[in-house]
C-alpha cells in the first residue's frame, strides 16, 4: 500500500475515533479529529486543504474545546449550583470516567448533588444542581458534536473546491 494511502487511511480513523470521543468523555474527541483532518491534508501534500482551511479546523477546534470545558460548569451555574457543586461536578466527571457508561452519565449528576447537599444541605437544590450539571453536559457533547462535524464539512468543501 502505497504510503499516502496509509495516512488517508490513519486520518480517517483517527476522525471516526474523534467523532465518537466527542460523545464519550473519556476520548479526546476533538484533538483526533482535527489530527486526522491535519494528517489527511499532509497526506495530500497541502495540495487541497491549506493553511487559511487548517486555521479554521483550528479555531473550531479551540471553540470545541472551550465548550467542553464550559458546558457542565454552566449547566450546574444555572441552576444555582455552589462552587462545592461545580467541584463534585468534575470530581464525578472525573470518577465517572473509570466507571464505564453509566459512571459517564451519572458522575457528575451525583458529584454536583453530593457538592450541593454537603454545601447548603438541602435536597432539591442538590437535585437541581445534578440536573444542571448533567444537562450541561448533554448541551456540551451535542454541541462538540456538531463542532466536529462543521470542522468535517470545512476540510471536505476545501478538499472539494
Amino acid at each position: 500500500m502505497e504510503s499516502s494511502a496509509l495516512l488517508l487511511l490513519l486520518a480517517a480513523l483517527l476522525v471516526a475515533v474523534g467523532l465518537a470521543g466527542t460523545l464519550l468523555p473519556a476520548v479526546p474527541g476533538i484533538p483526533l479529529v482535527f489530527a486526522g483532518l491535519v494528517l489527511a491534508a499532509w497526506a495530500e501534500g497541502f495540495a487541497h486543504v491549506g493553511l487559511p482551511s487548517i486555521a479554521l479546523l483550528a479555531l473550531l477546534a479551540g471553540l470545541a474545546w472551550s465548550v467542553d470545558l464550559v458546558a457542565g460548569l454552566f449547566g450546574a451555574r444555572h441552576f444555582g449550583a455552589s462552587r462545592l457543586a461545580l467541584a463534585g461536578a468534575a470530581l464525578g466527571a472525573l470518577v465517572g470516567l473509570f466507571l464505564g457508561l453509566p459512571g459517564l452519565l451519572l458522575g457528575p449528576f451525583l458529584g454536583a448533588a453530593a457538592g450541593e447537599l454537603y454545601a447548603r444541605r438541602d435536597l432539591i437544590q442538590a437535585g437541581r444542581a445534578g440536573l444542571g450539571a448533567w444537562l450541561g453536559l448533554v448541551v456540551g457533547a451535542g454541541a462538540k458534536l456538531a463542532l466536529a462535524l462543521s470542522m468535517l464539512l470545512v476540510f471536505l468543501a476545501a478538499r472539494l473546491f
